[in-house]
């Protein structure tokens, strides 16, 4: 349902900003000043009603990724909800999540430079800080459904720290004042509870899949989970089955070892930070097919190589649009000198404005195989190398530098080389 408001509504950004200098006295104070906004907020909106004045509206949150997890209260035997107190006892779990792409979800310069745009919306932090406990503000709705206009008020219960753990334990892991877990341990010094359905991979799609035109100029493009229920390995594995590999190891050190999953998440492989080493998932095999390495002078060489999407239930690359994978032949001379290259591109390409559209998509299906063929004549006698290399790219060299990324900011890794020898007689 729709609150109908005056379109002078701004009086109550005013009492909020008010309120958003006042954020660091006391909490006391800031739950007294939080009943005064409540207060303010339900005396406007009932003389509103009473004078009749129906203009602006005040549209709810309906959309998954509008919502943030509702604030969680910290369960009985923890003194936090911080990554380094579940760390303190699951050391593994914690040593795997600081290197990945979860742990850098908020602090990933990509996306506080992409977080920064006028154009970015207020529900794009949601998948990258997903606890209400994590968040400034406390978004209510939106005027008139303007994306752009959000009805906030401050967050009284916000942890700063625990922001800057992007997508942290808790996360995942707490609901209902317990942490949730796979077996419910009885063991554990908090309260724990068993729910296997809530860690599904129902939960991974809640941001893996979130597709949408919002406005003319800007969607949401996150297709894996599409991709992954239309393709070979649906109702037969999931994300968890390779994004979290199963092991047998202690829980806590010092128990007896069982069953437990991986926590580094592991995906493309390339890293938030030149001074981090991501876990990499590949899920493209190679295979070079053997050709004649001996040529006449005029001869036509002719290499060719197979790339099959061996591993990945969803299409490689996937996610975000602006991932590519380059496959590169490069002909070198005996001096090492480049005679010639040619280059083939695996991705998306996209058209962004005045609307944005999908120009083209060759992202490799699951189970799809292609071969890539390099030729080139008109060689002169002599020694050669053909140099085969095949690199993941997260973004192209000039959206890095309009988003002024810097030097740090790892664009691409190496995920395949081969050197063959070539002779021209």
């Amino acid at each position: 349902m729709s609150l109908k408001l005056r379109p002078h509504i701004s009086n109550i950004s005013t009492f909020v900003t008010i309120l958003e200098m006042m954020k660091n006295t006391s909490r006391t104070f800031k739950l007294i000043a939080l009943g005064l906004l409540l207060l303010f907020v339900s005396l406007l909106v009932f003389f509103m009603f009473r004078k009749g004045e129906s203009q602006a509206l005040i549209v709810p949150l309906t959309k998954r990724w509008e919502k943030t997890v509702p604030f969680q209260e910290i369960p009985e035997g923890l003194t936090s909800l911080s990554a380094k107190e579940c760390g303190a006892c699951h050391q593994d779990h914690y040593n795997e999540w600081k290197l990945s792409t979860h742990a850098n979800a908020w602090t990933d310069a990509q996306f506080q430079a992409e977080l920064k745009k006028e154009s970015s919306p207020f529900f794009c932090i949601n998948c990258h800080i997903p606890l209400e406990n994590q968040q400034e503000f406390i978004v209510h709705g939106m005027m008139d459904g303007d994306i752009y206009q959000p009805v906030k008020s401050p967050n009284f219960r916000w942890d700063e720290e625990l922001q800057m753990e992007g997508i942290t334990c808790a996360a995942c892991h707490v609901r209902g004042n317990a942490v949730v877990g796979p077996t419910g341990s009885k063991l554990a010094p908090h309260k724990t509870v068993k729910d296997p359905n809530h860690l599904s991979e129902s939960l991974c799609l809640n941001c893996h899949n979130a597709t949408a035109v919002i406005t003319p100029s800007l969607a949401c493009s996150f297709e894996t989970g599409d991709e992954w229920k239309v393709g070979p390995y649906f109702n037969e594995k999931n994300c968890i089955d390779c994004h979290m590999e199963e092991m047998e190891r202690p829980i806590v050190a010092g128990y007896e070892p069982r069953k437990s999953r991986f926590h580094g998440f592991p995906g493309s492989g390339i890293p938030k930070h030149s001074s981090l080493k991501a876990h990499q998932l590949n899920g493209l095999a190679f295979y070079p097919e053997n050709q004649s390495k001996v040529y006449q002078q005029g001869e036509e060489v002719l290499f060719s190589f197979r790339v099959k999407n061996e591993n990945a239930g969803h299409k490689v690359p996937t996610g975000d649009p602006e991932r590519f994978i380059l496959i590169e032949f490069v002909l070198m001379n005996e001096q090492g000198g480049e005679v010639v290259r040619q280059t083939e591109r695996i991705g998306e390409v996209w058209e962004w404005y005045p609307k944005a559209k999908k120009v083209s998509d060759n992202n490799m299906k699951p189970l799809e195989e292609r071969t890539y063929q390099f030729k080139h004549s008109g060689l002169l006698s002599g020694k050669y190398t053909l140099k085969l290399m095949v690199t993941k790219h997260r973004m192209d060299e000039e959206t890095a530098e309009y988003n002024q990324l810097g030097d740090d900011y790892p664009l691409f890794i190496s995920i395949y080389e081969k050197d063959i020898s070539v002779q021209v007689r």
